[in-house]
């Protein structure tokens, strides 16, 4: 679209607007009536470790939101010479997961506990057993039955609980609904009518019955799930001021239903319907793949969640990915500054990530685990950065980035090998989005080797999440009846685009099987770390 063009959508209040709250960084992007990204904001932040649990505090919540709000509307000003008060449909989205309870009264029952949190163990293997459906340690419905088990005194004073986009679209326009998304990282849903599992309800509800609660089911206190395209409510006059505090954005604008990261990842790679997936590499990795059948068996290392529209996906979800990988590169810009040399970030990390395709293939021996926190694909309740050499091992500086790049897709080959292998899931495309593929043709071309499967990046899916989500709120808005959310994407947002796709180099793939050999043997020194360290 012309700048032109936008003025006048902006003006009009024919845009939409995404707001994702990443694990790192909270980001609000505003689209045209071309769907293309037309300015953003942004806030970093960083989840905080108190009393052993994961979590972030709410008033930080509201503090990202508005300073990336608040840095669009000046995105807007800049661009176009206008004020921000008014878009065509607004959405939200989150890390899915986690726990955030509430009493009757909106008061926070406990500390939010994010999706990083490894401390649901019993939970987690009773449900599964109890449902015959994998229930992950970091799913809400996991993280309350721990506090059930735990005798936690909060359970019986539950009203509401929810993940963390449900919570800021609740207060944002006062319901309490889910993208079903989401909702299936909350409890297992049903692809049929995209509500929550029947016979699954009714088996958690006996479990717990008796005394003590004030709710007698589950469902009473979880979100109503909605499918993409429902209007999940409007932006009330509380909601526009914790958006915008100077009361220049204007209540009244129609919310789609929240959506967690891995739904709007789907959506901001086109990878919503059978066969298609992507893969998502920031602070913790993620593979979603919309399935064309029901999986023959239960495997604690998938998830089995749905897309937004409600289509069955698998997931392979790793906590930790580039976090100790950002480490290292910090430790090196500390260096270069000591020695002088200045260095923009994107430039040094372009450097260090370009350095790697120099190593050898298999990483010259090096190994590296990339443990923040537990991992519960390799059944580890802790984790601890941890690289290993031995003396014979080529300790040169490609070498070692190309192990902590490979430590970044170990895990999460482990769980794509059952999908691929056991599974034979069949896939025609597999685009990558976030951090681990900012810099061209390196993380791409590593991770095609790793899954080997042929992996594509779109320019488009550099905004991420948050574009996905405002991509929702246009489908939303802009929809013909009866458009499913799938032709939507493919017909008028990305119009036959496919990214720019890597397929896997023969020696790439056969270094990466040596190092996993490797990585598989040395799990047993990751595990003796967590337990002495």
């Amino acid at each position: 679209m012309k700048t032109q063009d936008i003025t006048q959508a902006i003006t009009e209040g024919k845009t939409s607007i995404g707001i994702e709250l990443g694990s790192t960084r909270i980001k609000a992007v505003l689209i045209g009536e071309d769907r293309l990204p037309a300015a953003s904001g942004a806030y970093e932040w960083e989840n905080r470790l108190e009393d052993g649990v994961w979590t972030y505090h709410l008033e930080d919540v509201w503090t990202g939101i508005r300073e990336s709000f608040a840095a669009l509307a000046e995105d807007v000003r800049k661009r176009y010479g206008v004020t921000l008060t008014a878009a065509g449909a607004l959405g939200i989205s989150a890390m899915m997961h986690g726990y955030l309870a509430f009493d009757k009264d909106g008061g926070l029952l406990a500390p939010f506990r994010t999706w990083r949190n490894t401390m649901t163990e019993q939970a987690a293997a009773e449900l599964s057993e109890l449902f015959r459906f994998n229930i992950p340690q970091r799913w809400s419905i996991a993280h309350l039955y721990q506090a059930i088990l735990n005798r936690e005194d909060h359970v019986k004073d539950i009203a509401f609980l929810t993940t963390l986009a449900g919570y800021v679209h609740w207060k944002l326009s006062g319901k309490q609904v889910l993208g079903v998304g989401d909702a299936s990282g909350m409890f297992p849903v049903d692809s049929k009518t995209n509500g929550y599992h029947g016979r699954m309800l009714r088996q958690f509800n006996e479990r717990i019955a008796g005394p003590g609660f004030s709710w007698k089911t589950v469902e009473a206190i979880l979100p109503k799930p909605l499918p993409a395209g429902e209007e999940a409510g409007v932006l009330s006059e509380t909601g526009a001021k914790l958006l915008d505090p100077s009361g220049c954005f204007r209540a009244g604008i129609p919310l789609c239903p929240p959506e967690g990261d891995a739904g709007t990842g789907m959506v901001a790679t086109n990878s919503v319907t059978e066969r298609t997936g992507n893969i998502s590499a920031g602070t913790s990795v993620f593979a979603m793949i919309v399935l064309e059948r029901e999986l023959s068996a239960m495997y604690p290392e998938i998830d089995l969640v749905a897309t937004p529209a409600g289509k069955p996906a698998a997931m392979v979800h790793c906590n930790s990915c580039t976090s100790d990988l950002d480490a290292w590169v910090r430790l090196f810009g500390e260096l270069t500054a000591l020695a002088g040399i200045k260095t923009g970030k994107a430039e040094f990390y372009d450097a260090l990530y370009g350095k790697a395709l120099e190593g050898e293939a298999d990483g010259g021996g090096l190994l590296s685990y990339n443990y923040y926190s537990g991992e519960p694909v390799t059944g580890l309740e802790q984790g601890r950065p941890l690289f290993v050499r031995t003396p014979g091992a080529r300790f040169t500086l490609a070498n070692f980035m190309r192990t902590l790049l490979y430590s970044t897709m170990g895990t999460l080959k482990l769980g794509m090998d059952i999908l691929t292998g056991k599974e034979q899931v069949g896939i025609d495309r597999l685009l990558g989005h976030g951090g681990l593929f900012k810099t061209k043709g390196v993380g791409q071309r590593l991770m095609a080797a790793a899954l080997e499967v042929p992996v594509a990046v779109m320019e488009s899916a550099g905004e991420g999440g948050a574009w996905g989500i405002a991509l929702l709120a246009s489908y939303l808005g802009q929809k013909e009846t009866g458009e499913t959310l799938e032709a939507y994407l493919e017909q008028k947002v990305f119009a036959g685009n496919a990214g720019s796709r890597i397929d896997p180099d023969p020696q790439d793939a056969a270094g990466f099987k040596t190092f996993m050999e490797r990585y598989v043997r040395g799990l047993a020194v990751e595990r003796a770390a967590a337990e002495h360290v």
